[in-house]
């Protein structure tokens, strides 16, 4: 009776993996879909999934309205740089957290979880403020630094728990060859952190990519604005969006995220599989 049970129970778990794999799958489909149709099929009242007539000229038009790949080239540099810096803060204070339970690790800990509580709406205006007198508005590395600021919290929590799954007993055996601190956590730890920081990395590049509201607050020069900002200009006046272009530029901007994902899914999955086990 219980192998029955058993494969009746996997065989839900794997019906259930694939509906949430289709979930997640259609609207990146439905995009695809409306990035090639031409005018005449996105304006059918009976839709189609595949493109009866596919054409390149929403991706044309969408290159010819708006400065996309100058937009990407910004999103890149704040996503690019927010990740670094972000993971180079991160991994010492996340070694400290893990190894040193004091009273400041546990602050740190309480400061994470409240950080992580409060909305964008309820910090922009203090932000801006503080922004405008650093005179870093409308500037990219005021946006990088409220990147790494927002992003900062989630990549101490995650790489304090890869810290706490390495063994201590390395750590042991470095300091009795005479290694400091320092060195134990560039050549013992962060090497064995690898798929962590990776992963890590992953995630704060992503969020700085996706990220809207606070580049269109901080950001007001048509130079300096990103994708996403960019993205909301083929919507018009009164809200009519020119559907077949924007479909066409946001299948665009979703790439450098899958692709980054497919490139290093393993070093992800091996991080993250790190950081589940906890001492």
């Amino acid at each position: 009776m219980s192998l029955p049970t058993s494969r009746s129970a996997r065989i839900g778990q794997y019906l259930a993996l694939l509906a949430y794999l289709v979930f997640l799958a259609f609207p990146f489909l439905w995009l695809l879909s409306t990035a090639f149709k031409p005018a005449r099929e996105l304006a059918s009242l009976h839709p189609t999934w595949i493109p009866e007539h596919p054409t390149l000229d929403n991706f044309r038009q969408a290159f010819d309205e708006q400065p996309l790949l100058r937009a990407a080239g910004n999103s890149l540099t704040a996503a690019l740089a927010a990740a670094l810096i972000a993971v180079l803060i991160a991994t010492p204070m996340a070694y400290v957290m893990a190894r040193h339970r004091s009273r400041l690790a546990a602050a740190a800990t309480g400061w994470v979880v409240v950080s992580q509580a409060f909305p964008f709406v309820l910090v922009i205006i203090p932000l801006f403020l503080v922004l405008k007198n650093l005179h870093l508005i409308n500037a990219l590395g005021g946006l990088i630094l409220v990147y790494v600021v927002w992003s900062l919290p989630f990549a101490l929590w995650m790489l304090t728990g890869y810290v706490r799954a390495l063994p201590g007993e390395l750590e042991e055996a470095a300091a009795v060859d005479g290694a400091g601190r320092v060195r134990t956590l560039v050549s013992v730890v962060a090497p064995l952190l690898a798929p962590g920081i990776v992963a890590t990395a992953l995630f704060t590049f992503i969020t700085a990519w996706n990220e809207f509201f606070f580049a269109l607050v901080l950001l007001k020069t048509p130079e300096k604005q990103t994708l996403p900002v960019v993205l909301t200009h083929f919507l018009g006046a009164e809200g009519v969006a020119d559907l077949g272009p924007l479909a066409a530029a946001a299948f665009l901007a979703t790439l450098p995220s899958l692709l980054l994902f497919a490139v290093i899914q393993k070093r992800i999955t091996g991080g993250m599989t790190a950081g589940a086990v906890k001492d």
